[in-house]
């Protein structure tokens, strides 16, 4: 008979509708999982087990996913509850209001365990932080989560979590969901809300979920999405639920696909490239057209990104006694940031816009584009930052993310499916890219190559 963290979200919140379960039987499951296993995962900063077994005894609202447990990433504020963001700075920080997307997922009648480990600011793409341990691969606890959203990441793939909310700043949804066998959607830019509080004048971060199947993640992606008042940026509403996307064939479609990496010195590995080339098979065995574009976007792209990061690192207002409490990397990009002045920030947002404005207008004709989520399979825990200096820190990141990071300057919404396992059995992830705003047609195909070639059932070997 299957335990309860075997039934997807979904299945989850309809067996609660139809009694065979409670909110609060889920929330014991899972509190008994994460209490023997979460010792050797790390995905949670801290648990709020206390206020999810209030929330589960009271009323819950109606809605596909009401009942459900989940997570919210230790960078979205959450009133009343410790909030570090992965930072000795922010030690003991409690934030006097709630992001808006934890307000939705309550309105929703989804019950947080807790808050899921991020690096210190989310800017690394892996997750070991001086607040506790680093967050492991299920599949292979020697080796990396993943980040930014690599508690969110490690939780559900280890069965702690059925689905979690995580963002996605570079690759922050679509990493851990590579290297943790799970799907990671980055909705397109001004589909969720990042409010009340967060500015972000670049337009790279967006929050977004991470799910073991496709219908879940647009189960999470209904609660979230929608515009709130002041947001800088809005995306035309859906015409119909994500989840109803879902349910229909996505008709045959255009896919372009490449796998050149716009990093200089970044290699593709080839349990990637296998990934890459059965998803190119099964996409034509599918009945779509798949067709190799050249890439459209370069290498000369790299340092302008990176002044954008620099800049959003150092818009973390800090004391200077909370300063001294920074790891190197951030501390090396803080000083970039306050280095750059106006005209450098904009030239190189300038510089981004046009390049992307031209890049979108030359894949206009595919529907889809086809791209390894990452350079590399998951990265052993401690290999970017061990014995080297912060540019080689960075440097060793954008190797191994190569693809990601371009989409979140586009905008364009975009996955990373759990299609393959490398011959060693770690999760390889591809991405698919949508139009802009097309998150409708990108679930309906994910859904499709989900039927065709299923993976929930693929669990690691502690589930």
């Amino acid at each position: 008979m299957a335990e309860l963290h075997d039934l997807t979200a979904l299945e989850q919140a309809a067996a609660v509708r139809r009694g065979e379960t409670s909110p609060a039987e889920l929330v014991e499951h899972y509190a008994e999982r994460i209490a023997r296993l979460d010792g050797g995962i790390g995905a949670f900063a801290r648990t709020t087990l206390e206020q999810a077994r209030e929330q589960a005894a009271g009323p819950l609202p109606e809605g596909p996913l009401s009942g459900v447990p989940i997570g919210v990433k230790d960078l979205n504020l959450t009133q009343g509850v410790v909030t570090e963001f992965g930072s000795r700075a922010f030690a003991g920080f409690v934030p006097p209001v709630d992001d808006h997307v934890v307000t939705k997922m309550r309105d929703a009648g989804l019950i947080s365990l807790g808050k899921t480990s991020t690096p210190e600011l989310g800017l690394p793409c892996y997750t070991e932080t001086e607040v506790g341990p680093p967050a492991r691969n299920p599949w292979d606890t020697s080796r990396s989560a993943g980040g930014s959203s690599g508690g969110a990441g490690a939780a559900v793939a280890a069965g702690l979590l059925p689905l979690a909310q995580g963002s996605d700043g570079g690759g922050s949804l679509r990493i851990p969901g590579s290297v943790n066998g799970l799907v990671g959607l980055k909705p397109a830019r001004g589909r969720i809300s990042s409010g009340p509080v967060l500015g972000d004048v670049t337009g790279l971060a967006v929050n977004g979920p991470l799910a073991r199947t496709v219908r879940d993640a647009a189960a999470l992606l209904d609660v979230l999405a929608g515009p709130m008042p002041g947001d800088p940026h809005w995306a035309p509403p859906p015409d119909e639920p994500f989840l109803a996307a879902c349910e229909r064939p996505p008709g045959r479609l255009r896919v372009g696909r490449t796998r050149e990496p716009i990093v200089p010195g970044a290699v593709v590995h080839p349990h990637v490239v296998a990934a890459y080339e059965q998803a190119c098979d099964l996409l034509a065995e599918l009945g779509h057209e798949v067709e190799d574009v050249p890439p459209p976007y370069g290498p000369e792209l790299l340092p302008q990104f990176q002044v954008l990061w620099a800049v959003s690192a150092a818009g973390t207002p800090l004391q200077p006694e909370q300063e001294r409490l920074l790891r190197p990397l951030t501390r090396w990009l803080r000083e970039q940031g306050r280095a750059t002045s106006a005209p450098q920030f904009t030239a190189a947002l300038s510089a981004l816009q046009g390049a992307t404005r031209r890049g979108v207008t030359a894949t206009a004709a595919y529907d889809v584009l086809l791209l390894p989520t990452l350079a590399q399979p998951p990265a052993p825990l401690g290999w970017f930052s061990d014995g080297v200096d912060p540019e080689e820190e960075f440097a060793r990141m954008s190797r191994w993310t190569p693809f990601t990071a371009i989409f979140n300057t586009t905008g364009q919404p975009a996955v990373s499916l759990p299609l393959s396992t490398s011959p060693d059995g770690l999760p390889i992830g591809v991405m698919l890219v949508g139009r802009p705003a097309g998150e409708a047609a990108l679930l309906s195909l994910s859904a499709q190559l989900e039927a065709a070639r299923p993976w929930a059932h693929r669990h690691p070997a502690l589930w």
